[in-house]
């Protein structure tokens, strides 16, 4: 999911470089400069936010394969009691919930590591990717 920040720069009200003084240039400057530091820093935190989400719902996935895998391994311990005992044929049963609670515990706990991946590291990469692709402007259009 990309994100996009719109820059609030409106450049027919800005004068053109042929009629603008030094000082009004310099004032454009800052301006902008200080609103692309603010657009960028809304960015990160809006990506930032979004990938805590992820993580948050990764671990999550994670805890509840968990609590299935637990609930599993419990009827398969009572499968294999009832199967010792062979008093009742009741053992297949426990033994069919077990491999169903299993193979449920598998498929949350893939789908919980999928979400996990997408939100880790919780970074924001793109902001930090689009500072650097500003600033590389900026340096360029200084050396000019």
């Amino acid at each position: 999911m990309s994100v996009r920040v719109e820059p609030q720069f409106e450049p027919s009200r800005a004068p053109t470089s042929d009629d603008a003084s030094i000082g009004q240039l310099t004032s454009q400057l800052t301006e902008q400069l200080s609103r692309l530091v603010r657009d960028e820093l809304a960015l990160a935190q809006l990506e930032a936010k979004q990938r805590a989400k992820r993580f948050g719902l990764g671990l999550g996935m994670f805890g509840v394969g968990g609590v299935f895998l637990f609930f599993g391994a419990c009827a398969a311990i009572a499968a294999a009691i009832l199967a010792l005992a062979i008093v009742v044929p009741g053992w297949l049963a426990a033994l069919i919930v077990a491999g169903a609670l299993m193979v449920l515990a598998g498929i949350v706990a893939l789908t919980g590591k999928k979400s996990f991946d997408r939100g880790s590291p919780p970074m924001p990469t793109e902001a930090i990717r689009s500072v650097r692709e500003d600033a590389a402007v900026v340096k360029g259009a200084l050396h000019r």
